[in-house]
């Protein structure tokens, strides 16, 4: 079965612990740590909790509609992730927008687009798993 609410309720918990771990890893851990592992700590810190989302919305949507449910979820939940964060910096910092698009130049060792693509592919594959357990 499809639920946009169930949908929307885990992203607003996902971008909630995406600002406040960028925001601890902006103001206290950068002083103690590099910039590159700072970036490392903000994109990987929220995945085991994206997998957690992930696995309860695979749950609560499981049925002949799974896919479609995973697939609302999976475009959902990257693209606004990325639009709070850009908005976090952009407020927060006065990031221009090119300055936030440097996270994403995953050929320098940016971290970001691993959570990104997390995001994106949670949903799917914990619906598929939980799919194959359905009796």
């Amino acid at each position: 079965m499809i639920r946009p609410g169930l949908a929307f309720a885990l992203w607003l918990a996902i971008a909630l612990l995406v600002v406040v771990n960028d925001t601890l890893g902006d103001t206290i851990i950068v002083e103690r740590l590099s910039t590159m592992t700072v970036e490392w700590y903000k994109a990987l810190v929220p995945l085991p909790y994206v997998v957690l989302m992930a696995v309860i919305h695979a749950r609560r949507t499981r049925g002949p509609q799974w896919f479609e449910a995973a697939l609302l979820a999976a475009l959902l939940w990257p693209t606004t992730t990325v639009l709070i964060d850009y908005l976090y910096e952009r407020f927060t910092f006065g990031q221009e927008p090119l300055a936030f698009l440097d996270r994403f130049a995953f050929w320098w060792g940016a971290p970001y687009p691993l959570l990104v693509i997390a995001l994106f592919a949670a949903p799917l594959l914990a619906g598929r798993m939980m799919r194959k357990r359905a009796p």
